[in-house]
This record gives C-alpha cells, structure tokens and sequence, in this order.
C-alpha cells in the first residue's frame, strides 16, 4: 500500500517587498520544522523520495526538518508544486512510480485540497477544515502504485503539527 507523507512548509515571515516565493520561514516556522523533522525521525517516517517545491519557505522546511535524520535520499526539487492545484499535485504523485513512502512539501491551498481529495470521509474530518503551517499527514492509500490510487479511499495513520509537538506561537 502506498504511503503518502504531506507537508505543509512552516509559518513563514512575510517581509516587506519579498516575493511570495522567496518568502523566508519566520523563527516559530524554524522550531515547527525542527520539531517534525525530530518526531519524524523518532517515529522512523523517512521518505523513499521527497518532492519539494522551490519556494524558499519549502526548501528551508525540507532543510531543517531533515538536519538530525541520518542519511537521507536527496530531495527532487519539483517547480509543478508551488502554486499547484490538487488536481496538478495528484498527476506529480502519480508520476512517482515505485516511490514508497513518497514525502510532498508544498503548501495551501493545494496540500489542504490533495489531503480531503484523498482521505475518506471519516479521515478527512481530522485534518480540514484548517491544514496548519508545518503539518504532516500520513496518509496510507490502497493500490499497488502510484499510477492507481483512488481519490476518497485513503487512510489517515497520523497527522501532527508543530503546537501538538509544543512549538508555541511568537
């Protein structure tokens, strides 16, 4: 079963004349990175590839979340992520053939999207109506690949965020 690991970049800075994709993560954005990328590696979720987009406030994410796990595959910078639409982001999933757990860092509202286009209902619930900064959702999807998996059929095995992991607000 393909297990899909959806990470929302963290809370990002919103400096004055900035361009939204060069966007820096903002210091609570630092401790929520760093505080998944520990229970991530606690928990042993390590991906067997990321995809990650190119905007700043993903790649400083990726960077931090990932600094204390052992050696890790590199990550596959996907330009298709930022900005995209569930609908984009699930034709990126479904390119990724033989790739499980499959880790996407990229942001709202296309994470968001993808999480409700791919959970059941009861799943769904647990996640919206708010995806916060710097969450990770688990999600375990039926099929043998990629290629195949349904929309409305996944599974939620965990979702955690930076507060529930007791990164405190500014």
């Amino acid at each position: 079963m393909p297990r899909l690991f959806l990470l929302r970049h963290a809370k990002s800075a919103w400096p004055e004349g900035v361009a939204d994709r060069d966007r820096p993560l903002a210091p609570r954005g630092e401790r929520g990175a760093a505080a998944i990328g520990a229970y991530m590696a606690e928990n042993n979720l390590f991906p067997a590839r990321a995809l990650v987009s190119p905007a700043r406030r993903t790649l400083e994410t990726w960077d931090i979340a990932t600094r204390t796990w052992p050696a890790h595959t590199p990550p596959v910078f996907e330009a298709g992520i930022y900005e995209a639409s569930a609908d984009r982001l699930l034709e990126i999933i479904r390119a990724q053939e033989g790739h499980s757990p499959l880790m996407l860092v990229g942001h709202n509202p296309g994470t968001e999207e993808l999480a409700a286009r791919l959970l059941t209902r009861a799943h769904r619930v647990k996640v919206l109506p708010k995806y916060p900064t710097g969450a990770l959702a688990v999600i375990d999807v039926p099929g043998a690949d990629w290629a195949h998996i349904a929309t409305g059929e996944g599974t939620l095995e965990r979702f955690v965020t930076p507060r529930a992991l007791g990164v405190a607000k500014d």
